[in-house]
């Protein structure tokens, strides 16, 4: 993520635990509300704190930014508690998407919610139901082949996106392995980087 981090700003990476199910939310939502709420000593705009990622981590932040509860654990809570936990962009890489449907990734949604979860729970964290028009910019892509996760649900995702008026940009790459990266393997893919610093730049960051 170094190149990246350089070119994008991405100052701090959260890696994600398996359960219960709202566990990895509320992680994110934390990392997100200690980012803001120590803004002022790390030279961080609170305002410009955003996320990032892949795959599944795309479907974690792809909900972090969907999010519209308190996202806080039933626990004690702290001064950091008290900062907003949604980003104000998020970029979401190849993502999973949905749990049900057409487009679902089964592997994810049994990973989360378990083989036996009700398709209402599974539509609940499917993202493209879960957009709003206060839904944040999104910057998007996936490749056409993805044989893990299909480019459907990101398309899905684009319109519900589009429908609710909410800025995007959206790639979809001919071909590509799922599991890219930084693609720094495939040099047409690569330059999803540079697209995504555009955006990003576009967007005042």
């Amino acid at each position: 993520m170094a190149e990246l981090a350089r070119g994008g700003g991405v100052r701090a990476a959260l890696p994600a635990r398996a359960a219960p199910p709202s566990a990895p939310l509320l992680d994110a939502a934390r990392a997100v509300r200690w980012v803001r709420h120590h803004a002022a000593g790390t030279g961080v705009d609170p305002a410009r704190v955003g996320v990032l990622g892949f795959s599944a981590g795309g479907h974690l932040a792809g909900l972090l930014a969907t999010g519209t509860g308190p996202m806080l654990p039933e626990c004690p809570h702290d001064a950091v508690d008290e900062a907003d936990p949604r980003p104000g962009l998020a970029v979401l890489c190849y993502p999973v998407t949905a749990l049900t449907g057409p487009a679902a990734h089964r592997g994810s949604a049994g990973n989360l919610l378990g083989a036996d979860a009700p398709e209402s729970v599974r539509e609940e964290l499917s993202l493209a139901g879960r957009v709003t028009g206060d839904t944040p910019p999104m910057f998007l892509w996936h490749t056409a082949d993805d044989e893990s996760v299909p480019v459907a649900g990101t398309l899905a995702l684009s319109q519900a996106l589009a429908r609710h008026g909410v800025p995007q940009e959206v790639h979809v790459y001919r071909s590509g392995r799922h599991g890219l990266g930084l693609a720094e393997e495939n040099p047409v893919v690569a330059d999803w980087t540079a697209r995504c610093a555009a955006f990003l730049r576009g967007r005042g960051w």
